[in-house]
């Protein structure tokens, strides 16, 4: 088995070392508590990348319940949180899969996931802000303006370093 690491935006510090292969099969489930560190380390990796905003250890404790991992062999490869922001709509957020996982269908699982949580849940909307339009435009997204979104406007985005410059894409999707 192949050794998997990834370079921290902060170094020295270094990611749990993986002895698994990207083709071993993963578990998508609820995350947990003793997995926030994981997630710390690889949506941080991605926002040092610009590919998403950064989250806090405090952020990810408090919001842990929104968030399903892939897991492959007890190792965290991959995540993605669901954010209710409305009675009928929700945020896909943090949709992140390890470098050496990517092209194995994580993602796509991850979010599907959410689908189903969603759907529980009676939330009949989901959307995200993004850079990845493709990804999301191939599990049924469609682009908005982003004034389409007010709940998110008024709840995150006026407080976010990127308001006045934001450069992700806003996609809307039916739950049902």
């Amino acid at each position: 088995m192949q050794n998997v690491s990834v370079a921290l935006y902060q170094p020295p510090a270094t990611l749990t070392q993986l002895f698994v292969s990207p083709q071993t099969d993963a578990v998508v489930r609820r995350a947990h508590v003793r997995d926030v560190p994981r997630l710390y380390e690889l949506i941080n990796y991605y926002a040092a990348r610009g590919d998403m905003l950064p989250k806090t250890l405090d952020q990810l404790y408090n919001r842990i319940r929104e968030f399903h991992v892939a897991d492959v062999e007890g190792e965290v490869v991959g995540c993605a949180g669901l954010k209710i922001t409305w009675q009928d709509l929700a945020e896909v957020v943090s949709v992140a899969v390890h470098p050496e996982f990517q092209g194995c269908g994580l993602g796509q699982r991850l979010v599907e996931s959410l689908f189903v949580e969603a759907q529980e849940m009676s939330v009949t909307s989901l959307f995200t802000l993004t850079l990845q339009v493709g990804f999301f435009s191939r599990l049924g997204f469609r682009e908005v303006p982003r004034l389409h979104l007010p709940h998110k406007i008024w709840q995150d985005c006026s407080g976010c370093f990127k308001q006045d410059r934001c450069d992700e894409v806003a996609m809307v999707r039916s739950v049902l």
